[in-house]
């Protein structure tokens, strides 16, 4: 298929209509999807995962670069469209799939057939922090290249200390290094959206820090930032006290070298790690 493609063109051929109950905010800036598909890492030995390929901007970049490509589409009205913009990439194809129930690891395996696997997306706002978390438990990617609000995207790579840091912060960065790339004006997209966008890069590995359980650790992190103003041990107490003397709560405090009046959002991922194992420890004596 030769010379650039008018998508709004093709949409408007094919008698598209956007769903505004399916966040539906295509990329019409024919830059971006180029940088998104050279900043999720695509390359000849690569499989690539795309959520949401809307009209296949995204798609046909990661197509040129990439081994294979499977996109998962909801709206079946977008397959017609998929079908002419991508008719010269046979390594792209297009499932009707959400995401949010996918058995991803068991479509990656047939479809990456032993290769290398990245995701890449433009996740509609209402759905980003689900649909991220299905990508990263799923535990089949080395990066997970997405494009959120850029709010969103500098809430999920900030630091301790910051406003922005908070429970899902604590979880992208326990499994993975978040880092923006760049940000997308609302302008690049059609119809326009009221924000800004960001692309964020996570590049996956086994869990940053070691815990005695998984499971106890995010309980803590979620006891941590479920009242944001609260001290850690109001905190703390409110979610284990049931379960755990006040002496034992703080003599977790006191291993883990933590003061029990810091607040959630100054701990690192080290500080949660020692306070969850230290809680764990005592909860497993009950």
């Amino acid at each position: 298929m030769s010379g650039a493609l008018n998508y709004k063109e093709i949409l408007t051929r094919h008698g598209f209509s956007f769903s505004k109950g399916l966040g539906q905010n295509f990329l019409t800036n024919p830059a971006i999807p180029a940088r998104i598909a050279e900043g999720c890492g695509a390359d000849a030995d690569t499989f690539v995962l795309e959520v949401g390929p809307g009209a296949g901007i995204l798609t046909r970049e990661l197509g040129l670069r990439a081994a294979r490509v499977t996109a998962l589409e909801i709206d079946e009205r977008l397959l017609p469209v998929l079908s002419e913009t991508l008719a010269d990439l046979p390594n792209c194809e297009v499932v009707l799939e959400d995401v949010l129930k996918a058995d991803i690891p068991a479509l990656v395996a047939a479809k990456a057939k032993g290769r290398r696997a990245v995701a890449a997306a433009n996740l509609p706002y209402y759905i980003t922090s689900p649909a991220l978390a299905r990508l990263i438990d799923s535990g089949c990617f080395d990066a997970v290249t997405v494009m959120v609000q850029k709010e969103v995207a500098h809430r999920l790579a900030a630091k301790p200390g910051s406003a922005d840091y908070g429970a899902f912060s604590v979880y992208v960065q326990y499994h993975g290094v978040p880092r923006i790339l760049f940000d997308v004006p609302a302008g690049c997209f059609t119809p326009r959206p009221k924000v800004d966008s960001a692309v964020l890069r996570i590049d996956l590995d086994a869990p940053r820090v070691h815990t005695r359980s998984e499971t106890r650790f995010f309980e803590v992190v979620k006891a941590g930032f479920a009242m944001r103003r609260k001290t850690l041990r109001n905190c703390i107490t409110s979610a284990f006290g049931s379960r755990l003397p006040s002496e034992d709560i703080l003599s977790a405090f006191a291993e883990a070298e933590i003061d029990p009046a810091r607040r959630a959002e100054t701990l690192s991922l080290e500080d949660f790690a020692r306070l969850s194992d230290a809680l764990d420890m005592r909860l497993r004596k009950e």
